[in-house]
């Protein structure tokens, strides 16, 4: 019997009869631009779709594009707030308006794995 390794981004679903793939784990990065009004309510409104939607089955890292810029620049950011999903692949990013959940759901692609 064979175990799936805790960095292994996606496991097979036995259970499922189109044996489709289902993500382990989310990895996700919101790049903000400060302690603006607009950087909170990303952060907070990133935060509360995740623990609703995604269930502790995600990473969640924050980078303010003025701590670090050479991040900032690696990922070719030039809107905050911006959201990028790093897993499952592919990578995608999320500009601007973060309020939106449906838009977050489809964004994230949640009724294709759940």
């Amino acid at each position: 019997m064979s175990e799936h390794k805790p960095s292994d981004p996606l496991r097979q679903d036995s259970n499922h009869e189109d044996n489709q793939h289902i993500p382990q784990q989310y990895v996700l990065k919101l790049y903000i631009a400060g302690h603006t009004a607009r950087s909170i309510q990303a952060i907070s409104t990133t935060k509360a779709f995740c623990e609703s939607h995604l269930q502790g089955h995600y990473q969640l890292e924050i980078v303010d594009v003025y701590k670090d810029p050479a991040d900032t620049q690696n990922e070719q950011i030039l809107t905050v707030p911006t959201l990028i999903r790093k897993l499952p692949l592919p990578q995608r990013k999320l500009v601007g308006d973060l309020s939106n959940i449906e838009r977050l759901r489809n964004w994230l692609e949640l009724d294709r794995y759940n």
